[in-house]
C-alpha cells in the first residue's frame, strides 16, 4: 500500500459490487482502497454464486451420466466422492477470488484484507486485521458489505445440524435427509443438489408456491419436476418447534393449523437475508436506512454527503449482477462520467435442473396491474435442439402489450434457461415487441429458436406448434 492514506475513493466490501466499483474507479484513473474483511469476490465468488454453481454442474452431470443409455451409450455404474465435489467446489472459488486480486492490482486499486469502519464522513479505519489502526481519509466513500443469511429464528447454527448455505457449502459428507427450509433460489438449488446425490430431501416454502417471486405457471413446472425427481414438497407450510438432537433434527411442519412432525439429519435455512451492517459505522454516523437497508438517492449517495451505497446493502433484489450494475453506475457518477442509472429491469436465475430464468413482469403482474397483454408460449418438446439433446422439459413463456406488442416480460423453464434469457432482457431494455423477435433469424436447430416461436405464438404465428 502506498505510504499516503488519502484517497479519492474508499470502499468497504470486496463482492460484486465493492470490486466492480473500485476496478470502475481505477480505470477512470481515481485512486482507490477496496477493504475487504475475508477475501476479494465476496459472498458470492467465495461462499455463493460460484461455488454453488460448481456444486450444481456436479449434480447435473452425475444425471447425465447416469441416464447415458438414453443416447445410446454404456456406462459402467457411475459412483461419485462427495468430498472431491466439495472440494472442486472451493477450488473454483480460489481460482476466481485470485482472478479479482489480479483485476484489484491490475487497475492500481490498493486492496486491504480486515474489517473497516466509516468513524466520520471521509474517514475510514481499519479496525481488524493486519491494518489494524491505520486510518484511510477520501472524500467519497463507498459502502458495499452486502447481506448475509439469514437465520431460522431462536434457531443458531448446530455445528452440521442446522446450515445456512455458507456451512452447507463447507461441508464434506452427504446427509442421508435433509429440510430445506425456504423455497426460493437458494433452497431450490440446494434441493436439487442434495437430491441429485441421493440425499432425502424436504422442500418447505410459507408462501404457496416455490420459487414465490417467479410466474405461477413456471413454478408449477418446476414443482411437478421436482417431485418427479422424488423430492418431496410442502408449500403454505411453516417450520416450528425445532429440537437439535446428537444425530437429527426433529421439527413440526405446520399448515392450515395442521402439525406433522418430521426428522432429518440436517436442516438448511434458505429464508434469506438480512444487511451486513454491523460496525460498518460508528455509533455518531448516523445514516438513514429503509428496513434495515442504507437509503440512497438517485446517484447512490446515503442521507450522509459523501457516503455512498450499491449492492445488496441497500435492498432488494439481492442479486449479484445487479450489484455490479449499481456499483459502477454509482461510480460513473461520483466522478462525471454519465449520468448514473438505477435498476429497472433485470434477470433472474436459478440454476436447478430444469432451469429457471426471468426477466420482466410475471403474468399474475401484468394482470395486478390491469395492463391489456398477450401471452405467447413454446414448449420445448417442440424444439429439435432439445428433443435431440434428450432436454426437451419446459417451455418459453412471453407477455406483451395487446396494441403495441412491446415487451412486458419473459419466463423460460427448461435447458439453458439462464442463457437464453439475455436475448429478451435486451428485449425489455430496448423496449422491442415480440414481431422484432419473431423477424429476428435464430440459428437452426438451437433451443434460442424457442424464444422466437414464443413471440409468434403470441399471434398464432409460430410454426412448429
Amino acid at each position: 500500500m502506498a505510504d499516503s492514506l488519502a484517497y479519492d475513493l474508499i470502499v468497504i466490501g470486496g463482492g460484486p459490487a465493492g470490486y466492480a466499483g473500485a476496478i470502475r474507479a481505477g480505470q477512470l484513473g481515481q485512486r482507490v482502497a477496496c477493504i475487504e474483511r475475508e477475501r476479494a469476490g465476496g459472498t458470492c465468488l467465495n461462499w455463493g454464486c460460484i461455488p454453488t454453481k460448481a456444486l450444481l454442474k456436479s449434480a447435473e452431470l452425475y444425471q447425465k451420466i447416469k441416464k447415458a443409455e438414453v443416447f445410446g451409450l454404456t456406462v459402467p455404474e457411475v459412483s461419485f466422492d462427495f468430498a472431491k465435489v466439495m472440494a472442486r467446489s472451493r477450488s473454483v472459488a480460489t481460482q476466481m477470488a485470485k482472478g479479482v486480486e489480479f483485476l484489484l492490482k491490475k487497475n492500481k486499486v490498493d486492496y486491504l484484507v480486515g474489517c473497516a469502519q466509516v468513524t466520520a464522513p471521509g474517514r475510514v479505519t481499519i479496525t481488524e486485521g493486519a491494518h489494524q489502526g491505520k486510518t484511510l481519509e477520501a472524500k467519497r466513500i463507498l459502502i458495499a458489505t452486502g447481506c448475509k443469511m439469514r437465520r431460522l429464528p431462536g434457531l443458531a447454527a448446530a455445528g452440521d445440524r442446522v446450515m445456512t448455505s455458507r456451512e452447507a457449502l463447507a461441508n464434506q459428507t452427504l446427509p442421508q435427509s435433509i429440510v430445506i427450509v425456504g423455497a426460493g433460489a437458494i433452497g431450490v438449488e440446494f434441493a436439487y443438489f442434495f437430491n441429485a446425490f441421493g440425499t432425502r430431501v424436504t422442500l418447505v416454502e410459507q408462501l404457496p408456491q416455490i420459487l414465490p417471486v417467479e410466474d405461477e405457471e413456471v413454478a408449477r413446472t418446476l414443482h411437478r419436476a421436482f417431485e418427479r425427481q422424488g423430492i418431496t414438497i410442502h408449500t403454505g407450510t411453516t417450520c416450528e418447534n425445532f429440537r437439535v438432537g446428537a444425530a437429527s433434527v426433529q421439527l413440526t411442519l405446520v399448515k392450515d393449523g395442521k402439525g406433522t412432525e418430521l426428522e432429518a439429519e440436517r436442516v438448511l435455512s434458505a429464508i434469506g437475508v438480512v444487511a451486513n451492517l454491523e460496525d460498518v459505522f460508528a455509533a455518531d454516523v448516523q445514516l438513514e436506512l429503509d428496513r434495515g437497508y442504507v437509503k440512497v438517492g438517485d446517484d447512490y449517495q446515503s442521507s450522509v454527503p459523501g457516503i455512498y451505497a450499491a449492492g445488496d446493502i441497500i435492498g432488494p433484489p439481492w442479486l449479484a449482477h445487479v450489484a455490479t450494475y449499481e456499483a459502477i453506475n454509482a461510480v460513473n457518477g461520483m466522478f462525471g462520467h454519465g449520468r448514473p442509472k438505477r435498476v429497472k429491469h433485470f434477470p433472474g436465475c436459478t440454476y436447478c435442473q430444469p432451469q429457471v430464468a426471468s426477466t420482466g413482469l410475471t403474468e399474475q403482474a401484468a394482470k395486478a396491474k390491469g395492463l391489456t397483454y398477450k401471452v405467447g408460449k413454446f414448449p420445448f418438446t417442440a424444439s429439435g435442439k432439445a428433443v435431440a439433446s434428450a432436454e426437451s422439459e419446459g417451455f418459453v413463456k412471453v407477455i406483451s402489450d395487446v396494441q403495441t406488442g412491446e415487451i412486458y416480460g419473459a419466463h423460460i423453464i427448461g435447458a439453458e434457461a439462464t442463457e437464453l434469457i439475455a436475448e429478451y432482457g435486451l428485449a425489455v431494455e430496448l423496449e422491442a415487441t415480440v414481431e422484432d423477435i419473431h423477424q429476428t433469424i435464430h440459428a437452426h436447430p438451437t433451443l434460442s429458436e424457442a424464444l422466437m416461436e414464443a413471440a409468434a405464438a403470441t399471434t398464432g404465428q409460430a410454426i412448429h406448434i
